[in-house]
C-alpha cells in the first residue's frame, strides 16, 4: 500500500507538471486564448511569485562569491565588514571550499545565540546545532535514526492532519506508519489532546508509535499553538515516551491578532526538571520562509535536546556520510540569525524591506480569506501565521451521499 501511495503521488505531481507545461506552450503559441498565464502557487515559493529579495542578503552573497566587488567601494561598509569577519571566523577564503560536517562553527555559534535571544536567555549549546540542506533534509535525517520493523512492532509516527504532505511520504519511505491525529477545524485548527490520545490508542493496535510530529505555526492550516496546548503536548509526550519533532520553520511569520510564537524548547524548559531533563526534542528552522523566502539556497538547522548519546552518534554518522550544507546557504542562514542592527549602515533599508514583506504577507492572507469566504461552497478560517489558506469545500448533499456509498467504512465526516 505504501509503494502504491508513493507511486500515485509521484504520477499525480508529474501529471500536474505536464498539464502546466502544455498550457504554457499553448499560451506561447497562441493556441490557448482563454488564459494569459499560468500562476504556480505550490510549495510556498515566495520569489517565484514575484517577492523581491532582501538587498543586504544579495549584497553579502554577491561579494562573498566575487570578492573583487569589495574593491569597488560601492557596497555599504557593514556589508564589507561582515564578509571580512565571516571568512576570518571561518578560517577559509572562498565559498568554493567544503564546509565542516555539521556546519561552519561560527554559523552554528550564531544560531545558538539566536535561539538564546528568542527564548529569553535559555542556554543553547552550539554542539547541539546541526546545519542541514533545508528543514526537509533535517526531517529525513531524524527519521533515519529509527528502526522500523514489521507488524505490531513497526514504528509509528503521529502526524497532524492536515499537514506537510512531503513528511508523510518521508515516513513511508523510511518504512514507518503514519498515525493521523486530526486538527480541530472548528477551533481554528487547534490541536485537541483528546484526539491525540485517541489516535495513539488506536495506533497501538497495529504498530508502535514512537515519534510525535508537530508543526507550529501550522502548515497548511496557519494556526499558532497556545502555551496551554504546548504544555499538554509535552506532558503527553513525557507520559507516552514519545520523541518530539517540532517543525518551526514559520516562526518568524506570525501576524494573527493576539498571536505570538513560542518555541517548544522554551515551553519545555519552563515546565521544570521533570520535563526539561527527560523529553526528547528536535526542533527545525529554515531560510526558505518568513521574510527571506530563500528556498533555492536549501539551508536550515536542527537543534537536539535530551537525545540519547547513541542516537547523537548515529545522527553525526548520517550527516557525515551525506552531502555537506552549501556555503552560500549557510551565509544566508547566518544573516537570518544575525541581521543588521539599528545604527548599522544597512539597517534602515533592511528593516524597510523586511517590514514591507511581512505587511504584504499579512495583508494578502486576510484578502485571500475574505475572497475565499465570499465564494459559494468554500470556507476558510482566518490565518494566524505561515502562508497557506486551507479551504473547506462544501459539497452538495448528493455528492456527500455518493461519497458515503464509495467509502462506506469511513469513520470521519466527509
Amino acid at each position: 500500500m505504501a509503494n502504491l501511495f508513493r507511486t500515485l503521488n509521484t504520477q499525480f505531481e508529474k501529471s500536474i507538471q505536464r498539464w502546466k507545461l502544455e498550457i504554457e506552450r499553448k499560451i506561447k503559441e497562441a493556441e490557448q486564448p482563454n488564459f494569459k498565464e499560468v500562476v504556480n502557487i505550490s510549495y510556498g515559493d515566495f520569489h517565484a511569485m514575484g517577492m523581491k529579495y532582501i538587498t543586504f542578503v544579495r549584497q553579502i552573497l554577491a561579494a562573498s562569491a566575487y570578492p573583487e566587488l569589495l574593491k569597488s567601494r560601492q557596497l555599504p561598509v557593514d556589508v564589507e565588514q561582515r564578509i571580512v569577519q565571516f571568512f576570518k571566523d571561518w578560517g577559509k577564503q572562498s565559498i568554493g571550499c567544503y564546509s565542516e560536517d555539521f556546519g561552519i562553527s561560527c554559523v552554528r555559534r550564531n544560531v545558538a545565540r539566536f535561539i538564546e535571544e528568542r527564548d529569553g536567555g535559555i542556554a543553547c549549546d552550539r554542539e547541539n546545532i546541526y546545519i542541514t540542506n533545508g528543514a526537509t533534509n533535517g526531517l529525513q535525517l531524524i527519521l533515519r535514526l529509527f528502526e522500523y520493523g514489521k507488524g505490531p512492532s513497526q514504528t509509528g509516527v503521529l502526524v497532524p492532519v492536515p499537514s506537510y504532505t512531503r513528511f508523510r511520504l518521508m515516513v513511508l519511505e523510511a518504512g514507518g506508519v503514519n498515525v493521523p491525529y486530526y486538527l480541530n477545524e472548528g477551533h481554528s485548527w487547534a490541536l485537541d489532546m483528546t484526539e491525540m490520545k485517541r489516535a495513539l490508542k488506536c495506533a497501538r493496535e497495529h504498530c508502535s508509535p514512537k515519534i510525535l510530529y508537530l508543526i507550529n505555526p501550522g502548515n497548511p492550516t496557519g494556526q499558532v499553538m497556545s502555551r496551554k496546548t504546548m504544555e499538554g503536548i509535552i506532558k503527553f509526550a513525557a507520559e507516552e515516551k514519545l520523541f518530539v519533532v517540532a517543525d518551526e520553520v514559520y516562526q518568524d511569520q506570525v501576524f494573527g491578532d493576539n498571536c505570538s510564537f513560542l518555541s517548544f524548547k522554551k515551553v519545555l524548559f519552563e515546565m521544570g526538571s521533570e520535563y526539561r531533563d527527560n523529553v526528547e526534542l528536535v526542533s527545525l528552522n529554515s531560510v526558505s520562509k518568513a521574510y527571506l523566502g530563500e528556498c533555492g539556497f536549501r539551508c536550515g538547522y536542527l537543534e537536539t535536546i535530551n537525545i540519547d548519546p547513541e542516537a547523537i552518534t548515529q545522527l553525526r554518522i548520517l550527516i557525515t556520510s551525506s552531502s555537506f550544507p552549501s556555503i552560500s546557504g549557510q551565509i544566508v542562514l547566518d544573516i537570518l540569525m544575525k541581521p543588521p542592527q539599528p545604527g548599522e549602515p544597512s539597517y534602515e533599508i533592511f528593516n524597510k524591506e523586511k517590514t514591507f514583506i511581512m505587511n504584504t504577507l499579512a495583508r494578502n492572507s486576510k484578502l485571500a480569506v475574505q475572497t475565499i469566504n465570499a465564494l459559494p461552497g468554500l470556507r476558510c478560517n482566518p490565518i494566524q501565521a505561515s502562508m497557506f489558506c486551507y479551504t473547506r469545500l462544501e459539497l452538495p448533499s448528493k455528492a456527500l451521499e455518493q461519497c458515503k456509498v464509495l467509502h462506506p467504512c469511513s469513520t470521519r465526516e466527509v
